[in-house]
């Protein structure tokens, strides 16, 4: 508690305080099931893709991706080299696909197609994932709080666990992709004054840092060989591509953000 000053205390009440207000704010417009899980379908495509922005990242982005690399090194980066083979076949099969449906719902899909059984199936995995994804997020998210703040760590899983479903009661879809969208220009403001912060704590600078982690091999993306015994490179890849080819074509998280754009142009810039 003593690494938290006051000041330390009221940027994050206002905060907690400011996401409640979103949820208020729209609390009107989502009053109908329409504006409740599409937002009337009225957002703009920047809003939405900094929400899929915001939903992509995690806390498991923020503090278990930085500890493996510190650990190890920077071989989990190749799954981020997939994205844009992933996003390219989101933007032109996935979004215009979703667009065309009236249903909100990726799974409804699925049960026109291949009947209720398949729309089943996926509910469940999905909830599943979701379940443990959340259990992870939160765990995570609550171990630096409690460090920082002295409290135990279910009640920070509680607090923020309560307050982010209570936005998204009264805010619906709108209120969670504005949110989003508040929270994802924190982390990346955040991680660019980490960035600032950290290559200059070293006594001689970046040079030193970048010394450092060269001649640990820090950078290296992994291993090339072509073989299933390792997790190699291709290995990362070719992961890193059927999951988020999952993310951005089954994953309802991010469908309900096509969705929710005005318009299809919209929602093809949201992966822009």
């Amino acid at each position: 508690m003593s690494k938290f000053t006051g000041i330390d205390l009221a940027v994050l009440a206002v905060y907690f305080i400011g996401t409640l207000g979103v949820g208020v704010f729209f609390y009107r417009k989502s009053k109908s099931t329409e504006g409740f899980v599409s937002g009337n379908r009225s957002l703009p495509g920047w809003l939405c893709g900094m929400s899929i922005f915001a939903t992509y990242l995690s806390s498991i982005s923020f503090i278990g991706i930085p500890g493996k690399a510190y650990a190890d090194n920077w071989s989990f980066f190749t799954f981020s080299l997939s994205l844009p083979v992933a996003v390219l076949i989101a933007y032109l099969f996935f979004v215009p696909y979703y667009r065309k449906s009236s249903s909100i719902s990726a799974y409804e899909e699925l049960e026109k197609r291949f009947g209720y059984w398949a729309r089943l199936y996926a509910n469940v995995c999905f909830l599943a994932t979701q379940v443990a994804r959340m259990g992870a997020v939160l765990y995570l998210t609550a171990v630096p709080m409690e460090i920082l703040l002295g409290w135990n760590i279910k009640t920070i899983i509680l607090v923020i666990g309560v307050s982010v479903m209570l936005y998204t009661f009264m805010g619906g879809i709108t209120a969670v992709i504005w949110s989003d969208a508040i929270q994802s220009f924190v982390l990346i403001g955040g991680a660019l004054v980490c960035i600032v912060v950290m290559l200059f704590s070293v006594p001689e600078g970046p040079s030193q840092l970048m010394k450092i982690a060269l001649a640990e091999g820090k950078f290296s993306l992994g291993s090339f060989r072509l073989t299933f015994e390792d997790e190699t490179f291709w290995i990362v890849l070719f992961f890193g591509i059927v999951l988020n080819l999952q993310n951005f074509g089954i994953d309802q998280n991010y469908i309900q953000r096509y969705k929710s754009a005005r318009s299809d142009r919209e929602a093809g810039k949201s992966l822009r």
